[in-house]
């Protein structure tokens, strides 16, 4: 199932991508796509729906994020080789975990604001998993079974608040996380290791990657974060980014007003975004 939410700003109903790529109205049926509703009990009770007698909606409408009101907003540095080589980081020994806020959650489509004191904004195109049921100390081979789905994420980040400014990466990774298009059920991916990413900033390629070099698949960060915390349904862990960010670059080419990004995961879907002034 491909399911989304769509509508203006504050407003947004939820809706389905059905087999023909049309947009059907949800929201006779499930009010939200939160944690109260992102569950096994909601995925029985979508299953025996027939989309196509749903109501079309217009194919124009905005798209807003994916997910609403998350309880965590939780993030993976570091987790291609490729990407820690290219900055001159450090291989983890295990996951490097920080916070996104969740107050930065946008549509997938929507304009990215530039902070007026943002000088070094940067782009990291993401697969992001979806936790749907409670858990803490998960293990590795049955983390699957907490897996609500997927998404894309854009871990837009100020690498001067996040390297310059006391290491506390949050105050960096919080500008903008557009969640989307579609939260994707985990039954739609035939092979969560193998998905490509890709990401262009003004019709050129930068970041080109796929999941299968991660250097902590879903299964084990899953397994891991729950042994320091509860993961609620809802949740959504982005899980690191490939190579090709700007930071890497011998001449950085940090995100400016104007810039036009373009992100595309395989299964996922596709963002589209335009960098603006505050």
């Amino acid at each position: 199932m491909k399911l989304l939410r769509v509508g203006k700003l504050g407003k947004e109903t939820v809706a389905v991508l059905d087999s023909n790529n049309k947009i059907r109205d949800l929201s006779e049926h499930i009010k939200d796509l939160h944690p109260k509703t992102l569950n096994e009990a909601t995925l029985d009770e979508l299953k025996k729906i027939d989309f196509s007698k749903l109501k079309e909606l217009d194919p124009k409408i905005r798209t807003g994020s994916c997910i609403s009101n998350p309880i965590d907003f939780l993030a993976i540095g570091l987790n291609y080789k490729a990407h820690v080589e290219g900055s001159n980081s450090k291989l983890p020994e295990e996951p490097i975990l920080f916070n996104k806020s969740s107050g930065c959650i946008q549509g997938p489509n929507d304009e990215i604001i530039k902070p007026r004191h943002a000088n070094k904004m940067d782009y990291e195109c993401e697969v992001a998993i979806i936790i749907g049921r409670k858990g803490k100390y998960i293990k590795e081979n049955d983390a699957q079974n907490y897996i609500f789905g997927f998404c894309i994420v854009n871990d837009i980040s100020e690498r001067s608040w996040q390297k310059e400014r006391g290491g506390q990466w949050i105050k960096g990774k919080s500008i903008a996380g557009p969640c989307g298009p579609w939260l994707v059920t985990k039954d739609e991916i035939k092979d969560t290791n193998d998905m490509n990413l890709t990401l262009d900033v003004n019709g050129e390629r930068r970041q080109t990657g796929n999941t299968k070099k991660m250097i902590f698949n879903f299964n084990f960060l899953i397994a891991h974060i729950s042994q320091f915390m509860t993961l609620y349904p809802g949740t959504i862990i982005t899980t690191g980014t490939p190579a090709g960010t700007a930071m890497e670059m011998e001449k950085p080419k940090f995100l400016k007003s104007g810039d036009k990004l373009h992100l595309k995961v395989d299964g996922l879907g596709e963002q589209k975004h335009e960098i603006i002034e505050e």
